[in-house]
This record gives C-alpha cells, sequence and structure tokens, in this order.
C-alpha cells in the first residue's frame, strides 16, 4: 500500500538547501555564511524559519555561530560531524580497532574492484612514500602514506565506507605515522600491499592490513609493565 508523502516544512527545506550548498562547495569550511537578510532573500523564508534552520545546522555540527561575528562552516557534513563527536570520546584502542575493521574490508573489496587507473594513482603515492623516505621527509611521508590510503578506500567503491574512513581516521594516521621511523621496510609494505590488489590476492592483502595495524599497536599502546 502506497503512502502519502509527506511535504517539508520551509525549515527542512532550508536546512536541506544550506548543506546541499556546504556539500558542493560552495560554502567551504571556515567559511562566514552570508548575512541573515542576505540569506533570508535567498530562501524566500521569515528570520525566524532561517534560524531555526541555522539552529538545527549547528545543533548537528554543521555550523558555528559565533554571536556578533556571524555563522561559519564547521564541516562538510552531518557524518563528519557526528563521527568527530563520536571519536573524541573513543579511546585510541578503539579506534585502532575499527579502523582495522574497515581496512580489512576495504583492501578486499579493492582486491574486487579496483581499476588500472586506481593501481596507478596507489602507486603514484607509493612512490612518493619510496622518495620522501629517501629524502628524510617526515612530513610529506606522512601526507603521502595518508593518500595512499584514501586512494586505496577509493578503489573499494562504497561511498559509505570511502566517507567514513575520511572522517573517522586522518586525525589518527597523522598522529601515529607521525612517530613512526621512515624507513625501508614500511615502504615495502605499501609495495606488498599494492601488489597483493594487484592480483586480486584479498587473503595476502589483508595480511598486510594485519601487520601493519599491529605495528601501530605497538607504537601507541603501553607496554607492559610501564
Amino acid at each position: 500500500m502506497l503512502h502519502k508523502l509527506e511535504k517539508k516544512s520551509l525549515v527542512e527545506q532550508v536546512y536541506s538547501q544550506i548543506e546541499e550548498m556546504i556539500k558542493s562547495g560552495v560554502w567551504e569550511v571556515g567559511d562566514r555564511l552570508p548575512t541573515e537578510a542576505e540569506l533570508m532573500e535567498q530562501f524566500g523564508v521569515s528570520r525566524n524559519t532561517l534560524r531555526e534552520a541555522i539552529r538545527a545546522l549547528a545543533h548537528v555540527g554543521l555550523l558555528e555561530v559565533k554571536q556578533g561575528d556571524g555563522t561559519f562552516v564547521l564541516t562538510t557534513s552531518e557524518l563528519n560531524a557526528v563521527l568527530q563527536k563520536r571519536i573524541q570520546s573513543a579511546a585510541v584502542l578503539e579506534i585502532l580497532e575499527v579502523r582495522h575493521a574497515l581496512d580489512r574490508e576495504a583492501v578486499s573489496l579493492a582486491c574486487l574492484r579496483r581499476t588500472e587507473e586506481d593501481l596507478t594513482e596507489m602507486e603514484k603515492f607509493r612512490d612518493l612514500c619510496f622518495q620522501y623516505t629517501t629524502e628524510n621527509n617526515l612530513e610529506k611521508f606522512v601526507e603521502s602514506d595518508w593518500q595512499l590510503h584514501q586512494a586505496i578506500t577509493a578503489a573499494s567503491y562504497n561511498p559509505l565506507l570511502i566517507d567514513m574512513y575520511a572522517h573517522l581516521f586522518e586525525e589518527i594516521q597523522i598522529s601515529i605515522t607521525s612517530t613512526t621511523e621512515m624507513n625501508d621496510a614500511s615502504a615495502a609494505g605499501h609495495n606488498d600491499l599494492i601488489l597483493a590488489i594487484r592480483n586480486q590476492d584479498a587473503a595476502s592483502a589483508v595480511h598486510c592490513v594485519d601487520m601493519y595495524i599491529s605495528h601501530f599497536k605497538q607504537i601507541i599502546l603501553p607496554k607492559k609493565g610501564e
């Protein structure tokens, strides 16, 4: 049985339009929104309707209202805002365990779905990791390492997994990798992982994930007796 569709209220419509403008890059993170008067004219709504929509967007973490200064974009999606709030209260081990599970799924899907273009992207960042290891450039190595993991996750072609991965793990990835000594072994691990994905060898790819997550745990978790 079909049910009559409910019409969105004006507040919901303004909320959706502002959210879409943020997602599409009309307003980027850190940008200040136009004045109330400008937004009221743009959307054709009253001040109360606009303020209620802004208040709702601020409540979920997309916007921040600074009295006397304006309204600013905090993040690009509700998912990011919610996950960032949750991750702030999570223990490092909890985060690593979730990261482990998603990484295993990401590489497994990448083995099934990767294209030659995906592999080229992965190899580009792998080569940059080798280069910055040779140059002893930690900052660039960390950036390239994170881009490599994003490229692998992108090859899963699962939009929700890609979004969750980016929003959950960038901060901890950078934090962990920054504490790691750059060496040929870590670069070789990248090579093994990409080779497994190229060969569509999910078991080997998952093994590579198990190895580097285990390495991360050894770095950041306190040793027994300390």
